[in-house]
Protein backbone atom coordinates (compact mmCIF):
# COMPACT_ATOMS: atom_id res chain seq x y z
CA UNK A 1 0.00 0.00 0.00
CA UNK A 2 1.19 3.53 -0.93
CA UNK A 3 2.28 6.11 1.01
CA UNK A 4 -0.39 8.51 0.16
CA UNK A 5 -3.29 5.40 -0.17
CA UNK A 6 -1.99 5.25 3.37
CA UNK A 7 -2.19 9.14 4.00
CA UNK A 8 -5.92 9.41 2.50
CA UNK A 9 -7.48 6.05 4.49
CA UNK A 10 -6.23 7.94 7.29
CA UNK A 11 -7.94 11.48 6.78
CA UNK A 12 -11.22 9.64 5.87
CA UNK A 13 -11.07 7.54 9.53
CA UNK A 14 -10.17 11.26 10.98
CA UNK A 15 -13.10 13.08 9.20
CA UNK A 16 -15.74 9.70 9.99
CA UNK A 17 -18.65 10.81 12.06
CA UNK A 18 -19.52 8.55 15.19
CA UNK A 19 -22.66 6.78 14.59
CA UNK A 20 -23.68 8.00 18.07
CA UNK A 21 -23.35 11.57 17.00
CA UNK A 22 -24.63 11.09 13.92
CA UNK A 23 -27.78 9.69 15.43
CA UNK A 24 -27.75 12.95 17.80
CA UNK A 25 -27.22 15.70 15.03
CA UNK A 26 -30.48 14.19 13.29
CA UNK A 27 -32.28 13.95 16.17
CA UNK A 28 -31.77 17.82 16.95
CA UNK A 29 -32.49 18.42 13.38
CA UNK A 30 -35.77 16.64 13.33
CA UNK A 31 -37.01 18.59 16.91
CA UNK A 32 -39.42 20.90 16.11
CA UNK A 33 -41.37 22.31 18.80
CA UNK A 34 -44.90 21.20 18.95
CA UNK A 35 -47.95 23.71 18.49
CA UNK A 36 -50.31 24.84 21.35
CA UNK A 37 -53.62 23.37 20.48
CA UNK A 38 -56.46 25.45 21.93
CA UNK A 39 -59.83 25.09 20.94
CA UNK A 40 -63.78 25.94 21.94
CA UNK A 41 -66.91 24.88 20.51
CA UNK A 42 -70.85 25.47 20.39
CA UNK A 43 -73.95 24.68 20.19
CA UNK A 44 -77.72 25.48 18.79
CA UNK A 45 -79.88 22.23 19.39
CA UNK A 46 -82.74 21.64 17.31
CA UNK A 47 -83.10 18.06 17.25
CA UNK A 48 -80.83 16.94 20.17
CA UNK A 49 -79.02 14.43 17.90
CA UNK A 50 -75.86 16.36 17.24
CA UNK A 51 -72.61 15.37 19.14
CA UNK A 52 -69.24 16.10 19.55
CA UNK A 53 -65.82 14.55 20.95
CA UNK A 54 -62.67 16.25 22.03
CA UNK A 55 -59.56 14.26 23.26
CA UNK A 56 -56.41 16.42 23.97
CA UNK A 57 -53.62 14.55 25.12
CA UNK A 58 -54.06 11.60 23.39
CA UNK A 59 -51.01 9.04 23.73
CA UNK A 60 -49.73 7.45 21.05
CA UNK A 61 -47.86 4.91 23.31
CA UNK A 62 -49.69 3.98 26.53
CA UNK A 63 -47.59 5.60 29.40
CA UNK A 64 -45.38 8.12 26.86
CA UNK A 65 -46.72 11.54 27.90
CA UNK A 66 -44.77 13.12 25.56
CA UNK A 67 -46.17 11.17 22.45
CA UNK A 68 -49.38 12.98 22.27
CA UNK A 69 -52.25 13.91 19.78
CA UNK A 70 -55.74 15.47 19.91
CA UNK A 71 -59.10 14.84 18.52
CA UNK A 72 -61.44 16.65 17.14
CA UNK A 73 -64.93 15.21 16.06
CA UNK A 74 -68.60 15.77 15.14
CA UNK A 75 -71.45 13.59 14.33
CA UNK A 76 -74.48 14.53 13.34
CA UNK A 77 -77.04 11.84 13.93
CA UNK A 78 -80.47 11.08 11.80
CA UNK A 79 -83.27 8.45 13.01
CA UNK A 80 -82.28 9.14 16.23
CA UNK A 81 -79.11 9.41 18.22
CA UNK A 82 -77.66 5.60 18.34
CA UNK A 83 -75.46 5.81 15.51
CA UNK A 84 -74.01 9.07 16.68
CA UNK A 85 -73.59 8.19 20.46
CA UNK A 86 -72.22 4.26 19.46
CA UNK A 87 -69.97 6.10 17.18
CA UNK A 88 -68.58 8.39 19.35
CA UNK A 89 -67.94 5.71 21.89
CA UNK A 90 -66.20 3.52 19.70
CA UNK A 91 -64.15 4.82 16.74
CA UNK A 92 -61.62 6.59 18.19
CA UNK A 93 -60.34 2.97 19.81
CA UNK A 94 -61.30 1.35 16.58
CA UNK A 95 -58.47 3.90 14.32
CA UNK A 96 -56.06 3.07 16.50
CA UNK A 97 -56.39 -0.62 17.39
CA UNK A 98 -55.88 -1.06 13.69
CA UNK A 99 -52.28 0.87 13.80
CA UNK A 100 -49.42 -1.47 14.77
CA UNK A 101 -47.68 -0.71 17.61
CA UNK A 102 -43.91 0.45 18.23
CA UNK A 103 -44.28 3.06 15.44
CA UNK A 104 -42.07 5.77 15.63
CA UNK A 105 -44.37 9.23 14.98
CA UNK A 106 -43.73 9.54 11.12
CA UNK A 107 -44.73 6.11 10.69
CA UNK A 108 -47.45 6.26 12.83
CA UNK A 109 -48.64 8.87 10.89
CA UNK A 110 -48.06 7.45 7.52
CA UNK A 111 -49.81 4.35 9.03
CA UNK A 112 -53.06 6.40 10.22
CA UNK A 113 -55.10 7.35 6.81
CA UNK A 114 -55.63 3.40 6.71
CA UNK A 115 -56.31 2.82 10.19
CA UNK A 116 -58.94 5.79 9.56
CA UNK A 117 -60.90 3.42 6.93
CA UNK A 118 -60.85 0.48 8.94
CA UNK A 119 -61.67 2.33 11.67
CA UNK A 120 -64.99 3.71 10.07
CA UNK A 121 -65.87 0.58 8.62
CA UNK A 122 -65.72 -1.78 11.62
CA UNK A 123 -67.43 1.04 13.40
CA UNK A 124 -70.45 0.83 11.28
CA UNK A 125 -70.35 -3.14 10.91
CA UNK A 126 -70.50 -3.59 14.72
CA UNK A 127 -73.26 -0.87 15.08
CA UNK A 128 -75.15 -2.36 12.23
CA UNK A 129 -75.05 -6.09 14.02
CA UNK A 130 -77.14 -3.96 16.75
CA UNK A 131 -80.26 -4.16 14.22
CA UNK A 132 -80.84 -0.23 14.54
CA UNK A 133 -81.29 1.91 11.92
CA UNK A 134 -80.25 5.28 12.78
CA UNK A 135 -77.29 6.36 11.02
CA UNK A 136 -74.96 9.55 11.48
CA UNK A 137 -72.35 11.53 9.55
CA UNK A 138 -68.78 12.07 10.59
CA UNK A 139 -66.11 14.19 10.78
CA UNK A 140 -63.53 13.32 12.39
CA UNK A 141 -60.26 15.12 12.71
CA UNK A 142 -56.50 14.08 14.70
CA UNK A 143 -53.92 16.95 15.36
CA UNK A 144 -50.69 15.61 15.52
CA UNK A 145 -47.75 18.23 16.41
CA UNK A 146 -48.35 20.57 12.68
CA UNK A 147 -50.19 17.56 10.98
CA UNK A 148 -53.61 17.69 10.61
CA UNK A 149 -55.38 14.47 9.61
CA UNK A 150 -59.05 14.91 8.61
CA UNK A 151 -61.53 11.68 7.75
CA UNK A 152 -65.00 12.26 6.85
CA UNK A 153 -68.45 10.96 5.65
CA UNK A 154 -71.09 12.63 5.15
CA UNK A 155 -72.01 16.31 5.05
CA UNK A 156 -69.78 18.09 8.13
CA UNK A 157 -67.15 19.79 7.05
CA UNK A 158 -63.51 20.84 8.05
CA UNK A 159 -62.10 23.72 6.79
CA UNK A 160 -58.57 25.29 7.52
CA UNK A 161 -57.63 28.90 8.01
CA UNK A 162 -53.52 28.72 7.35
CA UNK A 163 -51.58 31.90 9.26
CA UNK A 164 -51.74 34.38 6.11
CA UNK A 165 -55.05 33.96 5.42
CA UNK A 166 -56.11 31.27 2.87
CA UNK A 167 -59.14 29.08 3.26
CA UNK A 168 -58.88 24.80 2.02
CA UNK A 169 -61.32 22.32 2.32
CA UNK A 170 -59.89 19.39 4.36
CA UNK A 171 -63.41 17.07 4.06
CA UNK A 172 -65.71 15.51 1.01
CA UNK A 173 -69.21 16.83 0.98
CA UNK A 174 -71.36 13.46 0.06
CA UNK A 175 -74.26 14.86 -0.31
CA UNK A 176 -75.49 13.28 -3.44
CA UNK A 177 -77.09 16.76 -4.89
CA UNK A 178 -73.19 17.89 -5.46
CA UNK A 179 -71.49 14.53 -5.99
CA UNK A 180 -72.29 13.00 -9.56
CA UNK A 181 -69.49 10.49 -8.84
CA UNK A 182 -71.14 9.10 -5.51
CA UNK A 183 -74.62 8.94 -7.55
CA UNK A 184 -72.95 7.01 -10.23
CA UNK A 185 -71.46 4.41 -7.37
CA UNK A 186 -74.65 4.48 -5.55
CA UNK A 187 -76.70 3.51 -8.86
CA UNK A 188 -74.20 0.70 -9.95
CA UNK A 189 -74.31 -0.99 -6.17
CA UNK A 190 -78.68 -1.61 -6.25
CA UNK A 191 -79.17 1.43 -5.59
CA UNK A 192 -82.27 4.35 -7.00
CA UNK A 193 -81.43 8.08 -6.73
CA UNK A 194 -84.36 10.54 -6.94
CA UNK A 195 -86.17 13.29 -5.89
CA UNK A 196 -89.11 12.49 -3.61
CA UNK A 197 -92.07 12.15 -5.15
CA UNK A 198 -95.38 13.71 -4.59
CA UNK A 199 -97.70 11.37 -5.82
CA UNK A 200 -98.66 13.95 -9.03
CA UNK A 201 -95.73 13.71 -11.23
CA UNK A 202 -93.90 16.46 -9.21
CA UNK A 203 -90.04 15.79 -8.00
CA UNK A 204 -88.92 17.77 -5.26
CA UNK A 205 -86.31 18.37 -2.43
CA UNK A 206 -82.81 17.37 -2.75
CA UNK A 207 -81.94 14.07 -4.46
CA UNK A 208 -81.79 10.87 -2.08
CA UNK A 209 -81.19 7.06 -1.98
CA UNK A 210 -84.03 4.32 -2.05
CA UNK A 211 -84.80 2.69 0.05
CA UNK A 212 -84.75 4.79 2.73
CA UNK A 213 -84.65 8.37 1.31
CA UNK A 214 -81.24 9.06 2.48
CA UNK A 215 -79.84 12.52 0.41
CA UNK A 216 -75.93 11.36 1.74
CA UNK A 217 -74.05 8.57 -0.20
CA UNK A 218 -71.88 8.21 2.73
CA UNK A 219 -72.23 7.31 6.82
CA UNK A 220 -72.34 5.00 9.75
CA UNK A 221 -75.29 3.04 10.26
CA UNK A 222 -78.08 3.94 8.28
CA UNK A 223 -78.98 -0.31 7.53
CA UNK A 224 -82.39 0.51 6.39
CA UNK A 225 -81.05 2.68 3.54
CA UNK A 226 -78.73 -0.52 2.00
CA UNK A 227 -75.08 -0.83 2.35
CA UNK A 228 -73.98 0.65 -0.48
CA UNK A 229 -74.27 3.65 1.64
CA UNK A 230 -70.31 3.00 3.15
CA UNK A 231 -69.02 4.23 5.57
CA UNK A 232 -65.26 4.65 3.60
CA UNK A 233 -64.36 7.84 4.35
CA UNK A 234 -62.39 10.60 2.50
CA UNK A 235 -59.50 10.85 4.27
CA UNK A 236 -56.87 14.26 3.86
CA UNK A 237 -53.76 14.31 5.76
CA UNK A 238 -51.62 18.13 5.57
CA UNK A 239 -48.56 20.08 7.32
CA UNK A 240 -49.25 22.84 8.31
CA UNK A 241 -46.39 25.80 8.39
CA UNK A 242 -44.87 26.70 11.98
CA UNK A 243 -46.58 29.57 11.64
CA UNK A 244 -49.72 27.71 12.42
CA UNK A 245 -53.81 28.22 11.33
CA UNK A 246 -56.75 27.90 12.61
CA UNK A 247 -59.73 24.62 11.70
CA UNK A 248 -63.56 25.37 11.84
CA UNK A 249 -65.60 21.72 12.17
CA UNK A 250 -68.62 22.44 11.87
CA UNK A 251 -72.23 20.36 11.34
CA UNK A 252 -74.55 20.89 8.42
CA UNK A 253 -76.84 23.41 10.03
CA UNK A 254 -73.13 25.86 9.91
CA UNK A 255 -72.81 24.89 6.20
CA UNK A 256 -76.37 25.04 4.87
CA UNK A 257 -76.26 28.85 5.73
CA UNK A 258 -72.77 30.27 5.78
CA UNK A 259 -69.89 29.66 3.31
CA UNK A 260 -66.26 28.59 4.46
CA UNK A 261 -65.23 32.12 3.68
CA UNK A 262 -67.77 33.79 5.48
CA UNK A 263 -67.06 31.19 8.57
CA UNK A 264 -63.72 31.97 8.51
CA UNK A 265 -64.25 36.00 8.08
CA UNK A 266 -66.88 36.41 10.97
CA UNK A 267 -64.94 35.47 13.91
CA UNK A 268 -61.26 36.64 12.99
CA UNK A 269 -59.34 38.00 15.98
CA UNK A 270 -61.59 36.00 18.49
CA UNK A 271 -60.59 33.57 20.87
CA UNK A 272 -62.03 30.01 19.71
CA UNK A 273 -64.44 29.71 22.11
CA UNK A 274 -65.85 33.14 21.09
CA UNK A 275 -65.39 32.16 17.46
CA UNK A 276 -67.11 29.03 17.53
CA UNK A 277 -70.73 30.99 19.44
CA UNK A 278 -70.23 33.49 16.92
CA UNK A 279 -70.17 30.85 13.60
CA UNK A 280 -73.30 29.35 15.37
CA UNK A 281 -75.01 32.57 15.97
CA UNK A 282 -74.24 33.75 12.56
CA UNK A 283 -75.68 30.18 10.94
CA UNK A 284 -78.49 30.46 12.77
CA UNK A 285 -79.49 34.08 12.41
CA UNK A 286 -79.07 34.20 8.75
CA UNK A 287 -81.29 31.07 8.15
CA UNK A 288 -83.01 30.63 11.39
CA UNK A 289 -82.69 27.22 13.67
CA UNK A 290 -84.18 24.26 11.17
CA UNK A 291 -81.24 22.14 11.88
CA UNK A 292 -79.15 21.25 15.20
CA UNK A 293 -76.25 23.74 14.56
CA UNK A 294 -72.98 22.70 15.91
CA UNK A 295 -68.91 24.21 15.49
CA UNK A 296 -65.62 23.31 17.16
CA UNK A 297 -62.42 26.07 16.33
CA UNK A 298 -59.50 24.86 17.22
CA UNK A 299 -56.37 27.19 16.97
CA UNK A 300 -52.73 25.77 16.03
CA UNK A 301 -50.39 27.88 17.04
CA UNK A 302 -46.75 28.58 17.83
CA UNK A 303 -46.18 28.17 21.21
CA UNK A 304 -44.92 31.71 22.07
CA UNK A 305 -48.22 32.75 20.10
CA UNK A 306 -50.70 31.68 22.32
CA UNK A 307 -53.16 34.26 21.75
CA UNK A 308 -55.73 34.13 18.95
CA UNK A 309 -54.95 34.78 15.61
CA UNK A 310 -55.60 38.37 14.24
CA UNK A 311 -56.81 39.24 10.87
CA UNK A 312 -54.79 38.28 7.77
CA UNK A 313 -52.83 41.94 6.81
CA UNK A 314 -52.04 40.52 3.37
CA UNK A 315 -54.56 40.58 0.37
CA UNK A 316 -53.06 37.95 -1.65
CA UNK A 317 -55.12 34.32 -0.75
CA UNK A 318 -57.72 36.20 1.97
CA UNK A 319 -61.07 34.64 1.62
CA UNK A 320 -59.79 32.36 -1.58
CA UNK A 321 -61.19 28.69 -1.37
CA UNK A 322 -58.02 26.42 -2.11
CA UNK A 323 -58.36 22.65 -3.39
CA UNK A 324 -54.99 22.52 -4.93
CA UNK A 325 -52.43 22.46 -2.39
CA UNK A 326 -48.54 23.39 -2.72
CA UNK A 327 -46.88 19.94 -2.69
CA UNK A 328 -48.59 16.67 -2.92
CA UNK A 329 -46.77 13.67 -1.39
CA UNK A 330 -49.00 10.86 -1.10
CA UNK A 331 -47.70 8.25 -3.20
CA UNK A 332 -44.57 8.53 -0.68
CA UNK A 333 -46.35 9.87 2.48
CA UNK A 334 -42.93 11.84 3.06
CA UNK A 335 -43.39 13.90 6.44
CA UNK A 336 -41.11 16.78 5.51
CA UNK A 337 -40.00 17.90 9.21
CA UNK A 338 -39.84 21.87 9.04
CA UNK A 339 -40.03 24.61 7.00
CA UNK A 340 -39.60 28.65 6.58
CA UNK A 341 -42.39 29.51 4.67
CA UNK A 342 -45.54 31.41 5.92
CA UNK A 343 -48.00 29.85 4.22
CA UNK A 344 -47.22 26.30 2.82
CA UNK A 345 -49.97 24.17 4.10
CA UNK A 346 -48.31 20.57 2.45
CA UNK A 347 -50.81 17.75 0.97
CA UNK A 348 -49.22 14.33 2.55
CA UNK A 349 -51.95 11.88 1.59
CA UNK A 350 -55.65 12.64 -0.18
CA UNK A 351 -57.60 9.56 -1.10
CA UNK A 352 -61.76 9.35 -1.48
CA UNK A 353 -62.21 5.90 -3.13
CA UNK A 354 -65.55 4.02 -1.93
CA UNK A 355 -63.38 0.70 -3.11
CA UNK A 356 -62.44 -0.87 0.01
CA UNK A 357 -59.57 -3.05 -1.39
CA UNK A 358 -57.84 0.72 -3.12
CA UNK A 359 -58.45 2.02 0.56
CA UNK A 360 -56.46 -1.20 2.65
CA UNK A 361 -53.86 -1.79 0.11
CA UNK A 362 -50.97 0.26 0.46
CA UNK A 363 -47.47 0.69 -0.59
CA UNK A 364 -45.90 2.74 1.97
CA UNK A 365 -42.80 1.10 3.80
CA UNK A 366 -44.52 -0.56 6.67
CA UNK A 367 -46.82 -2.57 4.65
CA UNK A 368 -45.08 -5.57 6.02
CA UNK A 369 -45.97 -4.57 9.87
CA UNK A 370 -49.61 -5.53 9.20
CA UNK A 371 -49.96 -9.14 11.02
CA UNK A 372 -50.58 -11.77 8.34
CA UNK A 373 -53.06 -13.70 10.21
CA UNK A 374 -55.00 -10.44 10.63
CA UNK A 375 -58.43 -9.35 9.92
CA UNK A 376 -57.11 -5.34 8.29
CA UNK A 377 -60.70 -4.05 9.70
CA UNK A 378 -61.82 -6.23 12.74
CA UNK A 379 -58.19 -7.47 13.63
CA UNK A 380 -59.60 -10.50 13.98
CA UNK A 381 -56.87 -12.82 14.31
CA UNK A 382 -57.17 -15.57 12.00
CA UNK A 383 -56.25 -19.51 11.38
CA UNK A 384 -53.12 -18.82 8.14
CA UNK A 385 -56.08 -20.86 6.15
CA UNK A 386 -59.24 -17.99 6.82
CA UNK A 387 -57.34 -15.17 6.09
CA UNK A 388 -58.89 -14.41 2.21
CA UNK A 389 -57.01 -11.25 0.16
CA UNK A 390 -58.91 -8.04 0.34
CA UNK A 391 -58.79 -8.38 -3.37
CA UNK A 392 -60.57 -11.60 -3.81
CA UNK A 393 -64.36 -12.03 -3.71
CA UNK A 394 -65.95 -15.12 -1.96
CA UNK A 395 -66.72 -16.46 -5.45
CA UNK A 396 -63.39 -16.45 -7.17
CA UNK A 397 -60.80 -16.53 -4.28
CA UNK A 398 -58.58 -19.49 -5.95
CA UNK A 399 -57.43 -16.95 -8.63
CA UNK A 400 -55.62 -14.81 -6.35
CA UNK A 401 -52.63 -15.58 -4.72
CA UNK A 402 -52.49 -16.45 -0.93
CA UNK A 403 -50.37 -14.40 -0.21
CA UNK A 404 -51.29 -11.18 -1.70
CA UNK A 405 -52.94 -9.49 1.14
CA UNK A 406 -53.93 -7.28 3.06
CA UNK A 407 -56.48 -10.21 4.01
CA UNK A 408 -60.18 -9.98 5.65
CA UNK A 409 -62.13 -12.29 7.92
CA UNK A 410 -65.01 -13.94 5.79
CA UNK A 411 -67.62 -11.58 7.56
CA UNK A 412 -65.82 -8.57 6.69
CA UNK A 413 -65.38 -10.13 3.02
CA UNK A 414 -69.38 -9.98 3.38
CA UNK A 415 -69.43 -6.10 4.59
CA UNK A 416 -67.23 -5.18 1.77
CA UNK A 417 -68.81 -7.29 -0.86
CA UNK A 418 -72.02 -5.81 -0.09
CA UNK A 419 -70.99 -2.24 -0.38
CA UNK A 420 -70.09 -2.93 -3.51
CA UNK A 421 -73.50 -4.19 -4.64
CA UNK A 422 -72.04 -7.88 -4.51
CA UNK A 423 -74.71 -9.19 -2.88
CA UNK A 424 -78.59 -7.84 -1.42
CA UNK A 425 -77.99 -6.12 2.18
CA UNK A 426 -79.94 -7.74 4.70
CA UNK A 427 -81.36 -3.97 5.22
CA UNK A 428 -81.82 -3.34 1.75
CA UNK A 429 -86.09 -3.87 2.05
CA UNK A 430 -86.94 -1.46 4.44
CA UNK A 431 -88.53 1.81 3.09
CA UNK A 432 -88.24 4.48 6.31
CA UNK A 433 -87.48 7.40 5.30
CA UNK A 434 -84.34 9.31 6.75
CA UNK A 435 -84.52 12.59 8.34
CA UNK A 436 -81.17 13.16 6.87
Amino acid sequence: MSASTRNGQHQQHQNMIPLGELLKREADDEKVENPEVTHGQANHSKKGEDFTMVKTDCERLTGDGSATFSVFAIFDGHNGTAAATYTRENLLNNVLGAIPSDLNRHEWLAALPRALVAGFVKTDKDFQERGQTSGTTVTFVIVDGWVVSVASVGDSRCVLESAEGSIYLLSADHRLDCNEEEVQRVTACGGEVGRLNTGGGAAIGPLRCWPGGLCLSRSIGDMDVGEFIVPVPHVKQVQLSTAGGRLIISSDGVWDALSPEAAVSGCHGMPPDTAAAKVVKDAVQYKGLRDDTTCIVVDILPPEKVEHPAPPSKKQGKGVLKSIFRKRTSDSHALEKDYSEPDVVKELYEEGSAMLAERLDTNYPLSMAFKLFTCAVCQLEMKPTEGISVHASSSDTANFCLWRGPFLCSSCLSKKEAMEGKRVSDGGSSSGSASE
